[in-house]
């Protein structure tokens, strides 16, 4: 079963019950980078300091992942939007000491990074008690190709965000809904 894609609506209620828990900075932050830059969760857990955060302090225009770091063992960049940018600022200048080679976001229970599966268990739990049913640690990626796609962005310049070799796999994140055919059948 596929991860379900997020409703603007069940956004903002994501977004409201990580405001009321505890590391709601950094817990925003992930949720933000998997439905704005649509990263899977491993490459959230396995983000370094210096993969986001320039020798200036400023936050990079693109995360440059290598291959260890991703699916299928090679590299890829993700380009990072104003409004994402914003909010890695706002949650790197919550870092105590900031060492480049060192995690970008903590867990709480070792000190250290997440690892991919405490990651994917987190966002579980994080939809879980927002009471969105059908969602998973997936579920921000989809939504991203899918309102991009809803937008009218190519499927060539999803498969380049996402990462994907193969268009079908692009395709198949993409979720089909009665908006997109009513607006399709008025372009005629």
């Amino acid at each position: 079963m596929q991860a379900k894609t997020l409703t603007d609506k069940e956004v903002k209620i994501v977004l409201a019950t990580i405001s009321t828990n505890r590391h709601s900075a950094r817990n925003r932050c992930m949720f933000l980078m998997s439905m704005w830059a649509g990263m899977r969760v491993a490459e959230i857990a396995a983000l370094k300091m210096s993969d986001v955060v320039a020798t200036d302090g400023m936050i990079k225009d693109e995360i440059r992942l290598e291959a260890s770091q991703t699916k299928g063992n090679r590299g890829r960049t993700v380009l990072i939007g104003d409004k994402l940018k914003k909010e890695l600022s706002e949650y790197a200048a919550t870092i105590k000491h900031p060492d480049p080679d060192k995690p970008f976001y903590y867990s709480q229970r070792s000190r250290s990074g997440f690892s991919a599966n405490s990651l994917a268990q987190h966002f579980g739990m994080l939809y879980q008690r927002a009471g969105i049913d059908g969602a998973s640690s997936h579920s921000g990626r989809r939504s991203f190709l899918t309102r991009l796609s809803n937008k009218g962005v190519g499927v060539r310049v999803l498969m380049a965000l996402a990462g994907h070799r193969n268009m079908a796999t692009t395709q198949r994140y993409l979720d089909l809904n009665e908006d997109m055919m009513k607006v399709a059948v008025n372009l005629i």
